[in-house]
């Protein structure tokens, strides 16, 4: 892998409180994965094959229900850590992960992951942190799926990834993706959108959302069912 890729692993928040002798095993111990859009990476029950960094590229973790509905639990881009959860528990995935593009990872193997846990504290408190981080995100998602309605969840989304209320929406960011990160169905998914729409709280194109009144928006995602 070129030095320069290698070196970058530095900026990645996960290792940030790893000492140089620890990042040096670390960039020894790395491989780099590519994976196109739509590929899958690993899936939820198949024995975890180590610890993932998102290089570059965007990915979903998802469960999927017997008749093929999905629930993205997270979204993961640039500078993400995930599957950690493996390393503490059965080295099992606890979901699916599949790129939404053309994706790079880092990937640290299951055995060296577990080598380095058990010689390094300061690599089980960085496993620990990501895992407490895990955790949250995951009680914010059943926060909202018990607590609020559709609509007040697709106003929290949009909040969540405007930049200056403006969403710029990738290619795979599709009314059925939205649909499937807020938990309900594309029918459902689409009235939500559409009332927001009809209310003038945003405007919506095929390459942007443009949020036009962030105050209401900010209201109704806190609004519980």
């Amino acid at each position: 892998m070129p030095s320069k890729a290698l070196e970058n692993l530095s900026s990645v928040p996960f290792f940030a409180k790893l000492d140089d002798q620890v990042m040096a095993i670390i960039r020894q111990s790395v491989n780099s994965q590519r994976y196109a859009a739509d590929e899958i990476v690993f899936i939820q029950g198949e024995q975890s094959t180590g610890l993932h960094i998102v290089q570059e590229g965007w990915l979903k973790a998802i469960i999927t229900s017997p008749l093929g509905r999905e629930q993205i639990i997270r979204l993961l881009g640039p500078g993400d850590v995930f599957n950690e959860i493996s390393l503490l528990t059965d080295g099992r995935n606890r979901v699916t992960v599949q790129a939404l593009e053309d994706t790079r990872l880092w990937v640290i193997g299951w055995k060296k992951m577990l080598q380095l846990m058990d010689d390094y504290p300061q690599v089980c408190q960085a496993v620990a942190r990501n895992l407490a981080e895990s955790v949250l995100h995951l009680m914010k998602l059943v926060e909202d799926l018990s607590l609020r309605t559709v609509k007040s969840r697709m106003a929290r989304l949009l909040l969540e990834n405007s930049v200056d209320g403006i969403i710029n929406r990738r290619r795979w960011m599709t009314q059925t993706e939205m649909a499937a990160r807020l938990g309900t169905v594309l029918d459902v998914g689409n009235r939500a959108l559409n009332t927001l729409m009809e209310d003038g709280l945003i405007r919506v194109d095929r390459q942007r959302i443009q949020i036009m009144n962030k105050k209401k928006l900010e209201e109704l995602a806190t609004l519980e069912e």
